[in-house]
């Protein structure tokens, strides 16, 4: 074949020869932007490290996020532009040079969403911020990136002539069909989002969900994780976790204890009247403790009882059983100081002899 009828074979009306010139001229350019995209990010990322400023390190991100095929459909839409390409063949460079535009806007916008989140996290431990707005902002994050390429499909769909209406349309009847078939995914994935903007618990709150308690170890889009007490690890969906009455403990700031003690039948009314002051005696020697009140409370089966609260101003269970077993301690040595004996489950039993029974 002769070289120069090769040369001149057309292809997207433009001579083969043309293309060569385009595509070595592409190279050149796209080399230098590699270049410009290296320079440029040796010198802002030196200058984003002296500066507290964060605008530098999104500078930074963007440069370093060019990625190479977007440089080289750059240049390859700078050589036909240049070299003055045919309206057939510039489109089809067009259309390239698009999507790949579209493409690199959603891992831009998706480094910059991944930046952002990193930020306020490490802001957010490093200053023991509320783990509910780092739990959020993982949640708003992969929103963010979902809507982000949702709208970016829709463009590309758009650019490559797709009816998006009709799309949309057939979409909403499919979707009926489809949300009837994953109706349990679907409440699942509702209620994540309800956890995440209502907040009733975080990662690290303890829970007690009907007879099962355990520390929140993750909040999926499909379930939740607990760890409990003895090791193992509980597993709720979504959607039957916030159909269970939840009681969340770590959002406790104090804790109201009612205790009760019991005398025997025969203790002296001087000493009953004593005791309610005893037992305000013991909870207010405890720290972090705030009494409330010490009754005689009533005359039982087999014993005298009186009933004591109090609150505990720490939301810990151990800080709890602390306070309680001193104070328990504290009644055990004064009650027996005072002789006075604790009642225990007793009884009497009395003999009669009837005349004439001998």
């Amino acid at each position: 074949m002769d070289p120069n009828a090769l040369l001149d074979r057309l292809i997207l009306e433009w001579p083969l020869l043309e293309w060569i010139k385009t595509i070595g001229l592409a190279a050149v350019v796209a080399l230098a932007l590699v270049g410009v995209r290296k320079v440029a990010s040796i010198h802002f990322g030196r200058l984003a490290d002296r500066t507290a400023n964060r605008l530098d390190d999104v500078v930074v991100a963007l440069i370093r996020g060019a990625r190479t095929f977007f440089l080289a459909l750059v240049a390859l839409a700078i050589a036909a532009t240049v070299l003055d390409a045919p309206a057939s063949s510039y489109g089809v460079v067009w259309r390239l040079f698009f999507l790949a535009l579209l493409l690199q806007l959603g891992l831009w916008g998706n480094d910059i969403i991944g930046v952002a989140g990193q930020w306020y996290v490490r802001k957010e431990e490093g200053e023991e911020g509320d783990p509910s707005r780092i739990t959020a902002a993982r949640a708003f994050g992969l929103v963010a990136r979902l809507l982000l390429w949702s709208i970016l499909l829709i463009l590309t769909l758009d650019n490559f002539g797709v009816d998006i209406t009709a799309l949309v349309a057939g979409l909403g009847i499919g979707g009926i069909a489809v949300a009837l078939a994953v109706q349990n995914v679907l409440q699942d994935i509702l209620a994540y989002i309800s956890i995440l903007v209502d907040q009733p618990f975080v990662i690290g709150d303890f829970l007690n969900v009907g007879e099962m308690s355990g520390t929140v170890e993750h909040v999926g889009i499909k379930s939740t994780r607990l760890r409990s007490l003895s090791g193992e690890q509980l597993v709720f969906s979504n959607q039957d976790l916030l159909s269970s009455r939840i009681r969340n403990f770590k959002r406790m700031f104090e804790r109201r204890i009612l205790f009760q003690v019991g005398v025997i039948y025969g203790t002296p009314a001087e000493q009953l009247e004593a005791i309610p002051g005893m037992m305000r005696e013991a909870i207010e020697a405890q720290d972090e403790v705030r009494f409330d009140r010490a009754h005689f409370k009533s005359m039982d089966n087999y014993a005298l009882t009186f009933e004591g609260v109090y609150y505990v101003l720490l939301p810990e269970y151990a800080a709890y059983m602390d306070r309680q077993q001193a104070i328990n301690m504290v009644l055990y040595r004064r009650f027996g100081e005072e002789g006075i004996e604790f009642a225990f489950p007793t009884q009497t039993l009395h003999v009669e002899t009837f005349p004439g029974s001998e």
